[in-house]
């Protein structure tokens, strides 16, 4: 079993940004030592409690402070830009970082429409442009866009000698079939929505077209998981991850509360049954109880490769749990 990490660069309430972007440089250190195979950062807009807003900036950075662990983008939203600006980015990532470098890229809008709007300064693109995005990007990562393209004799430099890996990020059957029928590597977000995930990854990997960047299937699944030595600690840490996920489905305040501020919180029923609902996306327990969960999730998908995300209050509690589930599977 390969673990990997999805890194929000959630700021903790009391910490600042500052504190949030070192904190994902120095979990990157950790899980590289615990032997972890790649550490990825997402892309957020407009939310005051997420600090990871260029991935690309972020992950130089990190790949920077590490030497042997993946890096890439959780994943950079492909609607808003230009498929050759991204193109160009990863392709001097990986010039500087060979062999390291993950472009994961995603359909998501990014956020309220006001927001998408900023990020593509006023121009209105559609969502349904993202298969025809992701085969320019290919296109441009090769250059070897054809010879009908309007931008056939555009090439994205420099030219190295190897390219990022590309992944399709998807929540629905509609990115599985997007990254089969483009043959690209798929990750499945177990953590957004468990519902559709053994179809979605069964479609991709009956269905994958080999391509020139990925010859056969290459998937792994995404899950929110807290780990500590017992049950109790292990719940007692997710309430801080409860509260803040309801926080960003409400749009708002996105930091992460302390256990002590979740614990003095009066939730509604409402709000308790969807806390039950959002659990769904979570394993919480001891190392023996996560791995138990992991291995059936991994029969289910029938993936090898997990990737962790984990978002709760203390960072001594986040590094704990990455570390017990290394010494468990690793």
């Amino acid at each position: 079993m390969k673990l990997s990490v999805l890194d929000q660069s959630v700021i903790s309430k009391g910490d600042t940004a500052n504190i949030a972007l070192q904190n994902t440089v120095k979990l990157a250190q950790l899980t590289e030592k615990l032997g972890y195979t790649r550490f990825w950062v997402a892309e957020h807009h407009n939310t005051n409690g997420m600090a990871g807003s260029s991935p690309e900036i972020l992950m130089s950075h990190i790949a920077s402070n590490t030497r042997r662990i993946r890096v890439g983008s959780g994943g950079v939203l492909l609607p808003q830009y230009s498929p050759y600006k991204i193109a160009e980015n990863f392709k001097v990532l990986e010039a500087l970082f060979p062999n390291r470098i993950d472009l994961g890229i995603g359909r998501s809008p990014g956020g309220s429409a006001a927001t998408r709007l900023a990020l593509t300064d006023g121009l209105r693109k559609s969502l349904n442009e993202f298969p025809q995005q992701v085969q320019v990007l290919q296109g441009f990562l090769q250059n070897q866009l054809p010879a009908e393209h309007p931008f056939h004799k555009v090439n994205a430099y420099p030219v190295a000698e190897t390219l990022p890996e590309l992944w399709i990020l998807g929540i629905t059957h509609r990115g599985a079939r997007m990254a089969a029928e483009k043959g690209t590597a798929f990750t499945y977000g177990h953590f957004i929505t468990p519902d559709n995930g053994k179809r979605a990854m069964d479609y991709y990997v009956q269905n994958f077209q080999p391509s020139t960047l990925l010859k056969k299937p290459k998937t792994n699944a995404c899950i929110f998981v807290v780990c500590a030595q017992t049950q109790e600690k292990a719940e007692e840490c997710a309430l801080s991850q409860d509260l803040w996920l309801l926080a960003v489905e409400k749009g708002s305040d996105t930091r992460i509360p302390s256990i002590e501020e979740a614990k003095r919180i009066r939730l509604t029923h409402e709000e308790e049954r969807r806390i039950l609902e959002n659990r769904q996306r979570m394993i919480i327990g001891t190392p023996q109880k996560v791995k138990s969960e992991i291995m059936r999730l991994s029969e289910m998908y029938q993936t090898e490769e997990f990737m962790i995300i984990c978002n709760i209050h203390r960072f001594e509690d986040k590094m704990k749990s990455y570390t017990l589930l290394a010494e468990e599977f690793l």
